[in-house]
């Protein structure tokens, strides 16, 4: 009995460390240390309303229910993007006052948290940078 226990031990040990031969796969959608958008292409970089817009994002509360790609709580960006793409400019003051305001039903019955603090000059900013990840 005293001899199963050691190969028995064993093997639960290397059970336990898993498999070290599977490879990670790493995907460049956020900055795990921040949680920030990566930045997708490097034209839209040099853009000032995607620097203007990712700053002020990157340091807000918004990816905490939005994230590019994904739906979380509310839409992806790219969803928004979409659907928005092909309005009138004037989409992106009607955008900038949900943001400040908050609101519901367009995506669902689950409340955008309003954000009073914000500027209407910064949330514009958030708004052109969203607009500007619409699928290609």
């Amino acid at each position: 009995m005293k001899k199963l226990i050691l190969p028995i031990a064993m093997i639960c040990l290397l059970a336990s460390c898993g498999g070290g031969d599977k490879e990670k796969k790493d995907t460049p959608a956020t900055d795990t240390k921040t949680d920030k958008p990566a930045e997708p292409t490097a034209d839209l970089s040099s853009n000032p309303d995607y620097q203007k817009g990712l700053e002020l994002i990157g340091g807000s509360d918004c990816l905490t229910c939005h994230k590019i790609e994904e739906k979380l709580t509310g839409p992806s960006y790219r969803e928004v993007a979409d659907k928005y793409a092909a309005m009138p400019d004037t989409i992106v003051t009607h955008l900038a006052n949900k943001i400040i305001h908050g609101g519901t039903g367009v995506w669902g019955q689950t409340p955008m948290t309003a954000h009073a603090g914000l500027s209407q000059a910064d949330a514009e900013a958030m708004v052109k940078y969203i607009l500007l990840l619409k699928s290609k």
